[in-house]
């Protein structure tokens, strides 16, 4: 038989295999996740009771592209700008959850013996639930209107992202073996921020831009192999600058979901989703090795008992930090009870890298299928254990929950402070990325192309930098305006502060200063770098620049059509 010919058979024995076994977990009631792990337990290469996949390492580049479109697809169902509207309590829930695990897990990563950055691996997987299994089991169970239902859908959606920077983190570690984790990591994280930061902005104001203009041109066809194209050009981007293709497929995702093509993509691509999931997920139990489970029963069942009951605790007691009603709490907790299939991706990923050994990947798995079986009955347990702790709580500390908030009840000084904070801190990081970009895209790589230009040799060095500096100028005072930019709403609420209390005046004033700063600091960078005066006369001009800068009417222009283009591409869905 020739290679490809094996290839089509590895194929045809996964799906068959997969579709055979998942009809009878239907029959059964039974998650298809499921399903596919023991279809892939049946047909890998610890198991000879059925025919075997020939070449073990095809498969595994089939489910690398299962993870690319399943991290794909969860970037379809996510939103920034819906998540960034929920509020503190799911956020609270999640971290504190989050957290609390990941010191469980260290715990028991240290009483094995572990390192510390293998232990804090397992403490996060321990931390994921599954959204799939979930959002099943809340359908089956008609829950999905319930009150904790909603809190426990926005915890997930926190998880996921959580699970991405860990793939981030993971691969990290695994490139800084002889050096400063600790460094590398918080650098890392840094650079994650930028990247998702630079590529959502400019995405979000690119690519709806592009489908609305040329959306007569656009049938089904076009559009689905332009999603695919753009989800497999987003991921070599992310492994060009040191992500995973994890990352690059969830962040190209999560722009077309702010699309007004977003569910129209979604439908296209959902055939193609669960196809290569499918894969991923046979390919995953096909990693399951009897002897390893037997050997590192213990384990497993440590696991089990932790994610059931420790995590239960943990989980509802981070929902009554965060503010929830005890009910919506213990419902919450005891629904988020699992180990979920993102800590498969995060095992591969680990054991690939070899940050982790690897029996933890068939451990993780047999973990989360004996604690995916239980999710049902675990939901219907919630309530019994709820009635029993409120009928054994006195009414003053059942009063107590219900006055609960983390936060205290919020004055109006500190609405106004939380809405200029919401309002400029986002505006100066957001155009603080797009300078920085914009300055790294200019000396790296358009001022050595204008370099090469033949004409450019008989203009003196003196006119070349001044063009130059010009040129930067021009380009980047948009992005520098909207640093300093106050809306008139804000404008409005430093009034109210200030007639307030007058002290609230050197606050507005230093906040002002320090946006003006960083302003500075990136006129200063162009200036410097073109011109060889002496640093006060740059300080001088730079700060002539800078008046020029806010005081332009052109500019003003300039900067309200940026921001009316990316708003009107920020509300395309609901648009």
């Amino acid at each position: 038989m020739s290679e490809n010919l094996k290839l089509v058979a590895d194929l045809a024995l996964i799906l068959t295999s997969a579709g055979v076994v998942t009809v009878i977990f239907k029959l059964l009631k039974q998650p298809l996740v499921l399903g596919y792990l023991v279809a892939g337990f049946l047909v890998g290469p610890h198991l000879h009771i059925f025919p075997t996949v020939a070449d073990t390492d095809t498969v595994e580049v089939w489910s690398e592209i299962g993870i690319i479109f399943m991290m794909f697809s969860v970037g379809l169902e996510f939103s920034f700008k819906k998540l960034m509207s929920v509020g503190s309590k799911a956020f609270i829930t999640a971290f504190v959850g989050i957290i609390g695990m990941i010191g469980v897990g260290t715990l028991l990563g240290f009483v094995m013996g572990w390192g510390v950055m293998e232990s804090i691996f397992l403490g996060g997987m321990l931390s994921m639930s599954s959204t799939a299994i979930i959002v099943k089991a809340f359908e089956d169970m008609n829950l999905k209107g319930e009150s904790f239902a909603s809190l426990t859908t926005v915890v997930l959606i926190i998880q996921d992202i959580v699970a991405v920077v860990m793939m981030v983190l993971i691969s990290t570690v695994a490139a800084s073996k002889n050096s400063a984790p600790g460094r590398e990591m918080l650098m890392s994280i840094v650079k994650l921020i930028f990247f998702l930061i630079l590529w959502f902005v400019i995405g979000i104001y690119l690519i709806p831009t592009l489908l609305r203009k040329f959306k007569k041109y656009i049938n089904d066809e076009n559009l689905l192999i332009i999603s695919i194209g753009l989800c497999f050009a987003m991921v070599i981007i992310a492994n060009n600058v040191g992500f995973s293709s994890a990352l690059g497929a969830f962040v190209i995702g999560s722009i077309l979901a702010e699309t007004a093509e977003n569910q129209r993509i979604e439908r296209l691509t959902e055939s193609i989703k669960n196809l290569f999931s499918a894969i991923f997920f046979v390919s995953v139990g096909m990693m399951i090795d009897p002897q390893i489970l037997v050997q590192y029963w213990k384990l497993i069942l440590s696991l089990v008992v932790i994610t059931l009951v420790v995590k239960s605790f943990v989980c509802s007691a981070s929902a009554v930090v965060a503010g929830a009603s005890l009910e919506d709490s213990i419902k919450s907790g005891f629904t988020l009870s699992q180990i979920g299939e993102f800590a498969f991706i995060i095992a591969s990923v680990a054991v690939a890298q070899r940050v982790m050994p690897s029996y933890i990947y068939p451990v993780i798995i047999a973990s989360s299928v004996i604690t995916t079986f239980t999710t049902p009955y675990w939901i219907k347990l919630a309530t019994p254990v709820y009635n029993r702790l409120d009928n054994r709580l006195s009414p003053k500390a059942k009063q107590a929950l219900d006055e609960y908030a983390l936060f205290g009840a919020s004055k109006e000084g500190k609405k106004n402070w939380s809405s200029i904070i919401k309002s400029t801190i986002t505006n100066v990081v957001i155009f603080s990325v797009l300078s920085f970009a914009t300055l790294v895209f200019l000396f790296e790589y358009l001022i050595p192309l204008i370099k090469k230009l033949p004409f450019i040799e008989v203009i003196p060095k003196w006119g070349f930098n001044t063009i130059c500096a010009t040129l930067s100028l021009l380009i980047i005072s948009p992005f520098l305006f909207g640093i300093v930019r106050n809306s008139p709403k804000v404008h409005e609420l430093y009034r109210n502060l200030i007639k307030e209390n007058r002290a609230n005046m050197l606050a507005v004033i230093v906040w002002t200063f320090i946006r003006f700063m960083i302003v500075f600091y990136f006129v200063f960078s162009i200036l410097v770098n073109f011109f060889k005066f002496t640093k006060w006369v740059i300080v001088l001009i730079a700060v002539t620049v800078i008046f020029v800068i806010v005081l332009s009417r052109r500019n003003l222009n300039r900067f309200t059509k940026l921001e009316r283009n990316f708003k009107t591409n920020l509300n395309g869905e609901e648009l």
